[in-house]
């Protein structure tokens, strides 16, 4: 008997190659001909009920399969995505580290972090270096010592 975790990374390889071959040309090719295929037998069924099931029931089956393939294949990419971007965070120095975990935080807390770096793109609009890149605490501080020393005006 296989042990559970065997069964996983199992099922793991038959979705990734699923989800592979489903999103390339011989599967859309694949689609097509059955398509096809169908709408010519239309005559040689006189485009019965049955016939018409046929369509439907495979592709309302297909469609449900896929969409819990497409949510798997999304997840896995969504979850690779946030740790290299944790790591960016967590390595260069000058980012904030409290981002490193954000897909973990409220909505309510995603809406404020979102005004925080509306807030950072206006002060960055007044930058003549179009490089420079700063965190939120970082690029207040020096907007305000900028109108603090007279270089700018309020």
């Amino acid at each position: 008997m296989k042990k559970p975790k065997e069964k996983e990374q199992i099922f793991e390889r038959i979705a990734g190659a699923v989800t592979r071959f489903s999103g390339g040309t011989p599967a859309f090719v694949i689609a097509v001909c059955i398509v096809l295929l169908w709408m010519l037998t239309g005559p040689l069924f006189g485009y019965s009920d049955t016939w018409q099931l046929v369509i439907n029931t495979g592709t309302t089956i297909v469609t449900f399969l896929m969409v819990f393939l497409i949510q798997r294949a999304q997840n896995k990419d969504s979850r690779a995505i946030h740790l290299k971007l944790n790591e960016l965070l967590a390595s260069v120095p000058g980012p904030s580290n409290r981002l490193v975990d954000a897909e973990n935080l409220s909505e309510k807390e995603l809406i404020t972090l979102g005004r925080f770096y509306a807030k950072l793109a206006r002060l960055a609009a007044d930058e003549k270096d179009i490089t420079s890149s700063h965190s939120i605490e970082e690029a207040v501080g020096r907007h305000r010592s900028k109108y603090a020393s007279g270089n700018k005006k309020a």
